[in-house]
């Protein structure tokens, strides 16, 4: 008798599970149950503090981890001895505002070290939704390629710097990026920018 009911009980679990994708299929997205999974897949991590564009605080099964993104540089907000440099604000309102509420989801690379001099660790920042948002912060100018060490999405983010500053997007528009010395650049301070 308890075999018959495990073979109703299973029956009707695929019955549902089949209404499910169907409904799927047709809305073109799982809906809340598709959220609810997208929100509890394991590697996602929620952000517990913005630092600033390129830096943010995550909670990894609750120990709290500051984590830089690999190969794109912010202009400065909170650097000791540094002034605010100009875009600095808007890159950090951009991160901000591009991650909302969502979790993201954190990959090193096989090129660039776990971690850099201040104990951050060095990670690629993606959506759930698959975008990179480091190559995203230099696409859509708010912030700069970042030559300095080696990673391997170094060509596409120089690429997709150069379409930035062709198309004038962003820092490129409004500041007046100064080249460095190691093949980057630097944001001028708010205060000199015109």
């Amino acid at each position: 008798m308890q075999r018959k009911h495990l073979v109703a009980f299973s029956f009707s679990a695929l019955i549902i599970l089949g209404g499910v994708l169907t409904y799927a299929n047709e809305s073109g997205g799982l809906g809340d149950v598709g959220n609810a999974a997208q929100r509890y897949q394991p590697g996602l991590y929620r952000v517990s503090r913005f630092v600033d564009g390129d830096t943010i605080a995550v909670d990894m099964n609750g120990h709290v981890e500051k984590v830089r993104f690999i190969g794109v540089d912010t202009p400065e907000t909170h650097k000791p001895n540094t002034p605010v440099q100009c875009y600095g604000p808007e890159a950090a309102a951009f991160t901000r505002r591009t991650i909302g509420n969502q979790l993201v989801r954190l990959e090193s690379d096989p090129l660039s070290t776990d971690r850099d001099r201040y104990d951050r660790l060095l990670r690629y920042v993606y959506l759930p939704d698959g975008t990179d948002l480091d190559e995203q912060i230099i696409r859509q100018g708010y912030g700069f390629y970042y030559p300095y060490f080696p990673f391997s999405k170094s060509a596409a983010f120089n690429a997709a710097e150069q379409a930035a500053i062709v198309a004038h997007k962003g820092l490129w528009a409004h500041c007046h990026p100064v080249p460095t010395d190691s093949g980057g650049y630097q944001s001028n301070p708010v205060t000199s920018a015109t």
